[in-house]
């Protein structure tokens, strides 16, 4: 029961530093942050990375550790090991691992998919918490495509309201291998219009 009510007050510290970080950056839209680093290496919000990771259970990476070995391991040395690393700046991403796997609605097609290890995962995670938190205040309600807590049911009724403002029109776009063919220099930039913080940039 302790450890119960020891792991929602810290859910509660990480929802706070968000609501914090996304109340800070909805009042000054030009604000720029440069001090988000230190909160990546939270142990905190690692830990709350670390689940979110261990939900979603995926391979192993090129060290072929997989979510059963860190528990195994020690989730809370593994936690407090990562975050000292990260601390200190000995922190470095490993390769990823690539395989194939069969592309949706097509029999022949293969599409590449990288595997990051589940240390490197956990670190993603927190640094997405982090940020999601600024680029949050900037999105528009409209904007629905992977943000956390919004669904399919969300894209619907967004249509439904806009059918009542009397919009007829519904315009459906692809881009062909999206992820590859984004221009990273100006993604980078457009990061930079929101964060200074030359860890986390160098990390993204």
């Amino acid at each position: 029961m302790s450890a119960l009510v020891a792991s929602s007050a810290e859910q509660d510290k990480v929802q706070a530093l968000q609501q914090t970080l996304y109340r800070a950056a909805k009042a000054d839209p030009g604000r720029r942050f440069h001090a988000l680093y230190d909160k990546v290496y939270r142990g905190d919000l690692l830990e709350r990375a670390w689940v979110q990771v261990r939900r979603n259970n995926g391979a192993a990476g090129v060290d072929r550790v997989t979510v059963a070995d860190v528990e195994v391991y020690g989730v809370r040395r593994f936690i407090d090991e990562l975050a000292a690393d990260l601390k200190e700046g000995r922190w470095r991403p490993a390769p990823t691992r690539r395989v194939l796997i069969p592309k949706p609605g097509s029999s022949s097609g293969q599409r590449p998919l990288s595997i990051p290890t589940v240390r490197d995962r956990v670190v993603q995670t927190a640094v997405k918490m982090v940020l999601e938190s600024v680029f949050e205040a900037d999105f528009l309600p409209c904007s629905v495509g992977f943000r956390p807590g919004l669904a399919v049911h969300d894209a619907l009724q967004v249509l439904v309201d806009e059918c009542w403002r009397g919009r007829r029109w519904v315009v459906e776009t692809d881009i062909a291998d999206c992820f590859s063919a984004i221009p990273h220099d100006r993604l980078m930039k457009a990061v930079e219009e929101r964060v200074s913080d030359r860890h986390v940039l160098t990390w993204v």
